[in-house]
């Protein structure tokens, strides 16, 4: 008899009051996607389209108690790792992913905000980088966060290719660098892998300030498509382009004062199930 299940995908992230970033932007992407979302919170945020105004941490007990109640029972065919905002809780991850043995796991680091300000410690960057880059099938980081990861300054689209190569250096098995911060009329994202040429996916600057949780977005996405079996640069081009999907789709939409969220029910949606006799079956699209 056949067996029907979900295509399983855990977001480890910070809650974001306001429902544009984070765990929340994490399960909209795993819905509009047609899987089945779960999580492991990190963070409490008090925030909303203009900024933060509260964090409380989760302790370590509890991050490390909700990773064990769902690897142990449901399962994973993917996580997505946002923030992380000790570095104890970057190990208590990554003991994770090693004890249930996670297949797919994308990092997007979550370390120094749009503006440029730092939301870790070095201490976190850290043990971030040392024990959770070598169990990340990718890592994508914006150009803030590469820059303070290599220590020198990544400000224009010639030299990402060359930052990318260093951070696989770091002990990246992939890296996916975001140029949303570049000028320009066109972003870039450079997508470098071990001895392979370096895959470029570009597409036209949509004008609007609803552009919250973007990166949140975009590497829960990449996740999805990894658990599916997609490639990984098949998997980066579907979330490229469900990305920009969601932007458009929500760049004249009003929410708050600031900078709103994307629109990620814009998405066509794939099948929620997935047939394990013949699991090729779940990977074709709605169109």
């Amino acid at each position: 008899m056949t067996t029907l299940s979900y295509w399983r995908l855990l977001t480890v992230a910070g809650s974001d009051s306001s429902g544009g970033a984070g765990i929340q932007a994490d399960l909209k992407t795993f819905a509009a996607l047609g899987v089945y979302g779960m999580t492991a919170i990190t963070a409490l945020t008090a925030q909303n389209t203009v900024g933060v105004q509260s964090v409380e941490l989760v302790s370590d007990a509890m991050l490390r108690a909700q990773l064990d109640s769902v690897l142990s029972d449901v399962g994973v065919d993917a996580i997505k790792i946002g923030m992380l905002p000790t570095a104890s809780a970057a190990l208590i991850v990554a003991a994770a992913i090693t004890k249930y043995k996670v297949k797919h796991v994308v990092l997007d680091p979550v370390m120094v905000a749009t503006s440029g300000d730092r939301l870790v410690s070095v201490e976190t960057m850290h043990a971030v980088a040392t024990t959770l880059f070598p169990l990340a099938t990718l890592i994508t980081p914006n150009l803030h966060e590469a820059s303070w990861l290599l220590e020198r300054d990544v400000t224009r689209s010639d030299e990402l290719a060359d930052a990318g190569a260093d951070l696989l250096q770091l002990g990246a098995q992939a890296v996916l660098l975001k140029g949303g911060h570049l000028d320009g009329n066109e972003l870039s994202d450079y997508l470098v892998q071990p001895n392979q040429p370096v895959s470029v996916f570009k597409r036209e600057r949509i004008a609007t300030r609803n552009t919250h949780g973007t990166g949140c977005t975009l590497s829960s996405a990449v996740a999805v498509y990894l658990a599916q079996g997609l490639p990984l640069v098949n998997a980066v081009a579907g979330a490229h382009a469900y990305i920009g999907q969601a932007l458009l789709a929500g760049a004249t939409m009003q929410l708050g004062q600031g900078h709103g969220p994307v629109n990620h029910g814009s998405a066509p949606v794939a099948t929620l199930t997935r047939c394990e006799a013949e699991p090729e079956a779940a990977l074709q699209m709605q169109n």
